[in-house]
């Protein structure tokens, strides 16, 4: 199976500014491709560039085996976009928007009328396809969105930051609506600020800083480059964070403010156990003692603040 997205030494500037500077992706046909990154980090710009919406200084992209320079046109009748933003109209009902969208795809009358249909049992809008959007939920307004970008059944699905400002249902839904996508076949190109909608999401994940990839793989890849599992301490008393520090295994590292000690630990269970101990044995009373992995937010401010260094 090909690839649905090639990426190779893509540039891309403006005024004089970086905003892409040699990037590289390669993403997977059927799978959700999360791509993070700070603000100004380039994800937005490749997207464009990916959707024919922007034309790169240098370097070669391919969506769905066509080249988004040279193929323009082929590129665009096999992608679906959501932005950040929404691109239904609020007065109209869903299904007129949707209907809306089809004719001007050019799927004439009866088709459009069948394909808002569909879209709207798929994305659990049955019920409200007369309702104007305006009376919409957040998060019922961006499965509409959703069900938008799949009027023509694209291959590749581009994603840009689709749950911006909705509450957890919102979410949720959205979440939901996009594994469902997935599970149908269509490749997902995912660019988020909310590092747990990449985990829950994303089956590989690029980090993207100053317009490059700084890192690539799994969620559990990732968080591996920050060492495995860590043992967390809550102290009742801060004056004992010293004293707890060289109790721990490994290198702690102190949050005085949150009397918090964080330590590798190889063998989960064992450590665990010894720290207890080790913290009866010298009469020090803990608030709290966990044991976890690094989160991606974690891996994501270690790899950013690696990148700008």
């Amino acid at each position: 199976m090909t690839d649905a997205i090639v990426v190779e030494g893509l540039h891309k500037g403006f005024g004089g500014r970086q905003a892409l500077d040699g990037l590289d992706l390669v993403v997977g046909s059927g799978m959700v491709h999360g791509v993070l990154g700070p603000n100004g980090a380039g994800k937005t710009t490749a997207v464009r560039i990916m959707a024919t919406l922007l034309r790169q200084d240098a370097g070669v992209v391919r969506v769905a085996g066509h080249d988004v320079r040279t193929q323009a046109a082929e590129v665009r009748r096999r992608i679906g976009l959501l932005g950040q933003h929404a691109a239904v109209d609020e007065e109209l009902g869903g299904r007129q928007n949707l209907e809306m969208f089809g004719r001007l795809h050019h799927l004439g009358a009866r088709r459009a009328g069948t394909r808002a249909d569909e879209l709207l049992e798929r994305f659990g809008l049955a019920d409200t396809g007369r309702k104007a959007v305006k009376r919409y939920s957040g998060g019922m307004r961006r499965r509409l969105d959703l069900a938008a970008s799949m009027v023509t059944e694209p291959q590749v699905l581009f994603l840009d930051e689709p749950t911006t400002g909705l509450d957890p249902r919102g979410r949720a839904e959205v979440w939901e609506s996009v594994r469902s996508l997935v599970g149908g076949g269509t490749t997902v190109l995912l660019t988020t600020q909310y590092l747990e909608e990449a985990d829950q999401l994303a089956d590989r994940i690029s980090v993207i800083d100053q317009g490059r990839v700084v890192a690539d793989g799994t969620a559990d890849q990732l968080k591996a480059k920050l060492g495995g599992d860590r043992i967390d301490v809550v102290l009742r008393d801060a004056a004992d964070l010293a004293r707890v520090a060289v109790l721990l295994p490994g290198d702690a590292a102190v949050d005085q403010d949150r009397r918090l000690l964080s330590a590798p630990v190889d063998d989960r269970m064992a450590a665990l156990t010894e720290t207890v101990r080790a913290l009866e044995e010298a009469g020090i009373e803990a608030e709290d003692i966990a044991l976890r992995r690094p989160t991606l937010d974690e891996v994501f401010l270690h790899l950013t603040k690696e990148a700008a260094a």
